[in-house]
């Protein structure tokens, strides 16, 4: 299986959770769903927020593994929430969440483009305003 790490089938628009968690594990959902990893991952993805926060800063979070997750990717994949109220991380608030799933060591690249593109503003704005799936891929454009 070798598929694109990033399809319109892995966004989600205008969702709303009640926390960082629920949020999280709907990042891993997605990510399962989409064959990218098994199930185990998500515990990783929820994990790594409890020993360190996913937030990191400019309205964004990014939920990821833990030491050795790895054995639980199938493949490198990406999914990402637009949320329509944000959720609580402390004292910030997330308002684009990207889960990451990256095989054989990807994940540091992909976390890599994502903080570049995060980086404008300007882009986090686009991302949050998109009406369309096809405005956020359009933005990140991510090729790994």
């Amino acid at each position: 299986m070798n598929k694109k790490i990033l399809t319109e089938d892995n966004i989600v628009m205008g969702a709303e959770y009640t926390d960082r968690f629920e949020a999280i594990r709907a990042c891993g959902t997605i990510l399962l769903s989409g064959g990218y990893i098994q199930e185990a991952y998500i515990d990783d993805m929820l994990e790594r927020e409890r020993l360190c926060s996913v937030y990191v800063g400019n309205h964004v979070a990014i939920p990821h593994g833990v030491a050795n997750s790895e054995r639980n990717i199938i493949q490198s994949g990406i999914s990402v929430l637009q949320l329509k109220n944000g959720v609580d991380f402390g004292e910030e608030k997330a308002y684009l969440m990207f889960g990451i799933a990256g095989k054989d060591g990807s994940h540091i690249e992909i976390l890599s483009q994502i903080a570049q593109i995060c980086m404008d503003e300007e882009n986090i704005q686009k991302m949050c305003e998109a009406k369309e799936k096809k405005e956020i891929l359009q933005i990140l454009n991510i090729s790994i």
